[in-house]
């Protein structure tokens, strides 16, 4: 009977590759929704705390007089934005080989339609 020997500490271990039905969402797709929603979330993101440093400036500097509820209106509709670009980063991506457009508005259709079977599979087991 053969020994069974256990790998030493500077072998490394071999695993087994992990099947692609256990990730549900392609590498490259995955890449792309996370581009997209980095732009989408954090561009708008970067212009509501502008808004704020924006507004500091000209009220200390005297250039203009902003009242604060202006500020807090518009920095909080530039957040709100950044809140749809990170739905908008997620439906967009293309999920073909190809990365599709640079905007992929027509990748919204299948993608919300790929959302709502999933949650019908969901509901249903």
């Amino acid at each position: 009977m053969a020994e069974r020997r256990d790998p030493l500490p500077f072998e490394p271990r071999r695993s087994e590759p992990t099947p692609s039905v256990n990730q549900p969402i392609p590498k490259d797709v995955a890449n792309r929704m996370a581009r997209r929603v980095a732009i989408a979330t954090g561009l708008p993101s970067l212009m509501g705390m502008g808004v704020f440093v924006g507004s500091y400036v000209l009220v200390s500097r005297g250039i203009l007089d902003i009242p604060p509820g202006i500020t807090l209106v518009t920095s909080g509709l530039f957040f709100l934005l950044g809140l749809v670009g990170l739905s908008f980063g997620v439906l967009s991506a293309s999920w073909e080989p190809q990365p599709g457009t640079l905007l992929g508005i027509e990748h919204i259709k299948p993608n919300l339609q790929r959302l709502r079977s999933s949650i019908r599979a969901q509901k249903q087991s």
